[in-house]
């Protein structure tokens, strides 16, 4: 069985599950690293099975464009190509081409775009987004969908869930009459569009439950919206999403995000924010973010994080990374990162285990009570 829902919390919509694929089983709620281009930044694949990671993302639109589809053909897929042994889900690329708004030509067939890289031309369909994504070889692929600016006009966002279903329609046509590669299973989700207006919401889930796909995302949000209306369009759609089927937010997000998110009954989340962070400097811990380059840190011995152990934590102090960040080492995005995914994973983790006790709202509240005092580590 693909998915199972293992736990259900009766003071929220908050559960556990677990999703089985070709590269292994998983379980939600799950937070899946960032891995756009084959790699997660600064973090080795050794190190991210070491921090737990369970599933990472990847991205159709960069590896069609790097490496391209020929090498991840004779490299057998795209688990070989870069060494990892778990599941891998790839977002179909629709993001990023749309974010391409003055390099990309919408129409009822798909999509025609010009290479951030060189300038060259290619088309994006439905159809040949599945066909890349069977020679990728992940074990979640996502359908082509428009993601809109935020705020849109009611009008806009209805004529866009009306081509997103179409897409979704020839994403799922292509899905059942293709073979996966490599002897592997694989899997595609839907993704539901609408902006901000609940009754598109509505009609985009309804449309592409219809399809039956293998589980759901929402997409377009963390696009600029107001976390709470963020928040009430979750709500409000998940209760149109298939219960026995996984729901994946796309894009999201803070760690209240996540908890806000998960109470909801979001079982699956990915975003740069840790690793992005990480770069920049910037260290998750328990009782808020630690700014590595502030100058209050020049002589901060104490640990990074008193609750949340990692290499990073275990090992080194908010100086030494200071220092490295100010040197502009390379190690310091390294160990910030394995720090800061490391958080996001524990977070997971530790709702799973609240959500399995029946307490999860009671645990969002204790975190983020502690999370928001924002006590910087310091002498």
């Amino acid at each position: 069985m693909f998915f199972k829902v293992l736990s259900q919390d009766s003071n929220c919509k908050a559960r556990v599950s677990e999703i089985t694929t070709s590269h292994g089983t998983f379980q939600t709620p799950v937070f899946m690293p960032v891995g756009t281009q084959a790699t997660v930044k600064a973090i080795e694949q050794r190190e991210l099975d070491d921090i737990g990671a369970q599933i990472i993302l990847s991205n159709t639109y960069h590896l069609y464009l790097r490496p391209g589809v020929e090498v991840l053909n004779k490299a057998g897929g795209l688990h070989k190509f870069m060494n990892w042994n778990k599941p891998i889900l790839t977002d179909s690329g629709g993001f990023q081409v749309f974010s391409l708004s003055a390099l990309r030509k919408i129409s009822a067939d798909g999509v025609e775009f010009k290479s951030h890289l060189d300038g060259s031309y290619h088309f994006f369909s439905p159809e040949k987004v599945i066909q890349i994504q069977r020679i990728i070889g992940s074990d979640i692929m996502m359908v082509l969908d428009e993601c809109l600016e935020n705020p849109a006009a009611f009008e806009k966002a209805e004529d866009s869930v009306k081509l997103t279903t179409n897409w979704a329609k020839k994403s799922r046509n292509e899905f059942l009459n293709s073979e996966a590669l490599y002897g592997n299973s694989q899997y595609q989700f839907g993704i539901i569009q609408g902006s901000t207006f609940n009754e598109l919401r509505k009609q985009s889930a309804l449309d592409l439950a219809e399809m039956d796909f293998d589980g759901y995302a929402i997409g377009g949000l963390a696009v600029g919206e107001e976390n709470n209306v963020m928040y009430d369009v979750v709500e409000y759609t998940v209760d149109f999403m298939p219960i026995d089927k996984p729901r994946y937010l796309m894009g999201v997000g803070t760690p209240q995000d996540l908890l806000n998110s998960i109470e909801r009954g979001i079982d699956m989340f990915d975003c740069v924010m840790p690793t992005r962070n990480a770069r920049n400097a910037t260290i998750f811990t328990s009782r808020g973010k630690l700014r590595a380059r502030n100058l209050e840190n020049k002589f901060n011995f104490n640990k990074i994080d008193d609750e949340v152990e990692s290499y990073t934590s275990l090992n080194f102090t908010p100086a030494y990374l200071r220092h490295l960040f100010m040197c502009d080492e390379m190690l310091a995005a390294q160990l910030a990162t394995i720090h800061n995914l490391r958080f996001y994973l524990n977070l997971m983790e530790r709702s799973r285990m609240a959500i399995k006790q029946n307490r999860f709202l009671e645990f969002k509240k204790e975190f983020l009570d502690k999370y928001n005092s924002n006590i910087n580590l310091k002498n």
